[in-house]
């Protein structure tokens, strides 16, 4: 009987053990932020140690945000950090992505990305199309705002060939060459007030270009994953207007199939805990859950749904 009791014991012992390890590996999450040095990966250690009291492991990993959708679709990351627009390419199997990113989902909006038109004030360039015979400099050709920058003179029937010189030059370059005439408009996507444009306001007059609503309409067809953002009046000297400008989103994306659960549990930490993420990222200190909740042309995880539901966002 003692034989028979202590088996019984010893197989319960193993089932809880069993069932045990399969939770905890459950819990254990992969998450993809962006290279050392950038916002995205202390970020991704915030959100680590939030979903840790929830008893969620994560692993936080560099990455980058066309890496990341790949590497979560492929199932080598559970989540991951990504722009809303290159997400919906991938979803789309749109260039630069070779097919169809699939099993991504959305899970949150972060902050907004702000794609910004900057002009010289005497340069003569009122509109888009001003642009045309100009010279202009934009970022290297594989960033986000440098792809934007080519659909935008799409939309307005040009094409870089229609410019009299394009540089592909970092932010600093670009505010040096239109420091010096060089370049007469320069193109970036980033928070605002954004640093390189102060610097460049700091030493002559400046203009941020408006996108027209049909430019705009255009634009979204080409990607839904954009938005029309606005610039505050004052956010730079001499702007004494709103500007409405186009805009996408940090975002965070996870394996469709990841347990509802764990992103219902991350989501709430975050939430619960917002100020840890926003002494990292400031502009996060106006992320709503309605922002949070936001439609970025990706779907919607299962859990993310299900959390903003509850909360009364969706």
């Amino acid at each position: 009987m003692k034989t028979r009791h202590s088996l019984a014991i010893l197989a319960l012992g193993l089932g809880l053990a069993t069932t045990a390890a399969t939770t905890a590996e459950a819990q254990q999450v992969k998450l993809m932020t962006g290279p050392q040095g950038g916002s995205w990966y202390p970020l991704g250690g915030a959100i680590a140690n939030i979903a840790g009291k929830s008893g969620i492991n994560v692993q936080v990993l560099p990455g980058a945000g066309i890496a990341n959708v790949l590497a979560v679709s492929q199932g080598k990351a559970d989540i991951g950090f990504a722009n809303s627009i290159s997400t919906v390419d991938g979803v789309n199997g749109r260039p630069p992505f070779e097919a169809v990113t699939e099993n991504v989902c959305n899970i949150g909006t972060l902050y907004p990305q702000y794609f910004q038109i900057v002009v010289n004030a005497d340069s003569g360039i009122e509109t888009v199309d001003d642009a045309k015979g100009q010279p202009i400099a934009i970022q290297p050709k594989g960033n986000t705002a440098e792809a934007i920058s080519a659909q935008l003179f799409e939309v307005h029937g040009m094409t870089y060939d229609d410019m009299s010189q394009v540089s592909f030059v970092s932010y600093t370059d670009a505010v040096s060459l239109m420091k010096d005439n060089n370049a007469q408009m320069f193109t970036l996507g980033t928070t605002v007030p954004a640093s390189a444009v102060m610097d460049l306001a700091s030493a002559r007059d400046i203009r941020l270009l408006e996108i027209s609503d049909e430019a705009f309409a255009a634009m979204r067809e080409l990607n839904p994953g954009y938005s029309k953002l606005t610039i505050p009046a004052g956010s730079y000297p001499g702007q004494d207007e709103d500007v409405d400008v186009i805009g996408y989103a940090t975002h965070v994306i996870a394996r469709c199939d990841l347990d509802p659960d764990v992103v219902y549990k991350i989501l709430d930490g975050m939430v619960t805990d917002k100020a840890d993420l926003v002494s990292i990222v400031k502009v996060m200190d106006g992320t709503t859950l309605e922002v949070m909740a936001s439609d970025t042309g990706v779907p919607m995880h299962e859990g993310a749904t299900r959390f903003y539901q509850e909360k009364g966002a969706l």
